[in-house]
C-alpha cells in the first residue's frame, strides 16, 4: 500500500496566498489550482500543502477552523544549510508581506528563524549547527 501525506489549511484570499507562496519560490502543484485552492510542493520531496478558501475548507472539514490570532494550528519546519540562507529566507518573507515573529538567531545548537503567513499559517527555517 502507498501512503501519501499533505496538509490542507484554510485562507482567506487565495489569490494573496498563491502570490505570497510563489513569491518565496515554492512550486506550484501542477493541476490542483483552483478559485477555491492554491496548492504549492514543500522540500526535495515534494510535500503539498493545499491552501483552501476557508468556506470551502470549513464544508470539507463539517467544522470550523482555528482561529491563528488566538492560537496555534502547527508548525512546519523547513531546513537549510547555511547561516546566511536563514537570514535570506527572514528577508524574503517581509519582502513576500508575511511576518518574521521570531528574528534569525543562534538557539539550542541550531540557527533559525520563524515566521507566518499572511493568514497566521507557522513555519520556521532551520540550520542545525
Amino acid at each position: 500500500m502507498k501512503i501519501q501525506i499533505w496538509a490542507n489549511l484554510g485562507v482567506k484570499d487565495v489569490e494573496r496566498t498563491r502570490a505570497f507562496y510563489t513569491q518565496l519560490g515554492f512550486k506550484k502543484n501542477a493541476g490542483k489550482e483552483s478559485t477555491e485552492l492554491a496548492s504549492f510542493l514543500f522540500g526535495d520531496d515534494g510535500f503539498v500543502i493545499h491552501f483552501f478558501e476557508e468556506a470551502r475548507l470549513k464544508q470539507g472539514m463539517k467544522g470550523e477552523l482555528s482561529d491563528l490570532s488566538q492560537g496555534n494550528e502547527v508548525i512546519f519546519s523547513i531546513s537549510a544549510e547555511t547561516e546566511a540562507e536563514v537570514n535570506e529566507w527572514a528577508a524574503k518573507v517581509k519582502d513576500a508581506g508575511g511576518k518574521v515573529f521570531s528574528p534569525p538567531e543562534a538557539f539550542q545548537g541550531m540557527y533559525g528563524c520563524a515566521f507566518s503567513d499572511p493568514d497566521g499559517h507557522k513555519f520556521n527555517i532551520l540550520k542545525w549547527k
